[in-house]
């Protein structure tokens, strides 16, 4: 039974799209600050600043830059000080905390690029697919491996070493990786986590195992400048692995950083770490904090932001050639599910300190 139409409903209902379209506009607009600097030159400043002094220790036009403030401080990101006079503008630092690129773990403005960057990429093809239900090759996402890199090494430069791998196997890690353990990173893309631990323990060798040429181009480049010489690159269908008799029962540990929810063929990516698993090896799946079920996400603070990432790429590039398209949201019971059914054992679902995106899903191979 429908209720009867609710002018108070309809008054709140305007109310939350006009907070869309400043919030969607605002997005934007921090998307192509942070891209030019704006906030790491904002935040270097001693002292408010006038428009010209900003544009100048940014590079960039006085009457682009000004225009671009408006947009901040009618949305209270920056604030506007000076009554009389030049108008002065002034990044509060607790602002500059999690909008600037060097705020490490805590940088949020990276994430502002995500929407505007899959939008410009893919907006036509997905709404052409939402008819035909095609996913999408990576080969449509060609700026996107950079931008994910980035977001890579926003996160792991701070805390896989310091915090994430202390936490794994009941702390035991480190000291094994520090004697010398055989380790691969599915879906590796440009190498951050992989050449990280690389860098980290000389001892154990590394592997990294990904499908885009161009993504292991730049982590090889990015080893040979580390002059590492224990970690190699593999251009390899994790999907396909067990097709590969020299790759069974030859890992300690395997990781998977957000890269299962991406696989055409997720059930036999991890078949295949089981598989490359020695017996008694640990497989860290690292991936979206969420439920299954829509229900189960409604008050997730973050839903319609992950949704429509998912909806953008995680789902098409899944369903691309028949695959299966789980997509961000796959969720907690349904990781855990394909887990179990793969063959896997001891499979714990953990929380990852200062990490509110993803869980730490452990699991062993028998």
């Amino acid at each position: 039974m429908t209720e009867p139409f609710s002018r108070e409903k309809l008054d709140r209902f305007r109310g939350r799209m006009t907070d869309v379209f400043n919030l969607g506009a605002l997005n934007l607009a921090m998307a192509i600050g942070y891209r030019l600097g704006l906030f790491d030159g904002l935040a270097q400043l001693p002292r408010p600043a006038g428009i010209d002094e900003i544009a100048r220790k940014t590079g960039l036009h006085p009457r682009y830059v000004r225009e671009w403030l408006g947009i901040m401080v009618s949305a209270e990101v920056v604030d506007l000080l000076g009554a009389d006079g030049e108008p002065l503008y002034w990044l509060p630092p607790e602002h500059a905390a999690v909008l600037t690129s060097d705020s490490g773990k805590n940088n949020l403005g990276v994430y502002t690029q995500e929407i505007p960057l899959l939008t410009t990429l893919v907006m036509d093809k997905v709404v052409e697919n939402f008819r035909t239900g095609e996913g999408l090759s990576y080969g449509h996402y060609p700026r996107f491996q950079a931008f994910m890199n980035e977001l890579s090494v926003a996160k792991h430069r701070d805390t896989l070493l310091g915090q994430f791998v202390p936490s794994v196997g009941g702390g035991r890690l480190v000291e094994q990786l520090e004697r010398g353990l055989d380790v691969c990173d599915l879906g590796c893309g440009q190498g951050a986590a992989v050449v990280i631990l690389a860098e980290a323990f000389p001892r154990s060798r590394f592997w990294g195992i990904d499908l885009d040429r161009r993504a292991l181009a730049e982590a090889e480049k990015l080893a040979a400048e580390k002059k590492l010489k224990n970690v190699q690159f593999m251009e390899l269908d994790a999907a396909r692995i067990a097709d590969r008799p020299e790759m069974e029962n030859r890992l300690d540990y395997i990781t998977a950083f957000d890269a299962i929810h991406d696989q055409t063929h997720p059930m036999e990516a991890l078949r295949g770490a089981l598989f490359m698993l020695k017996p008694g090896g640990l497989f860290s799946m690292i991936d979206i904090a969420a439920h299954s079920a829509h229900r189960d996400n409604l008050h997730h603070p973050m839903a319609p932001f992950l949704y429509t990432v998912s909806l953008m790429h995680c789902m098409p590039v899944g369903l691309a050639d028949e695959g299966a398209g789980l997509g961000m949201m796959w969720g907690r019971e349904k990781a855990v599910e394909m887990l179990r059914e793969v063959g896997f054992s001891g499979i714990s679902v953990e929380e990852i300190p200062d990490d509110p995106f993803n869980l730490h899903f452990q699991a062993r191979k028998a």
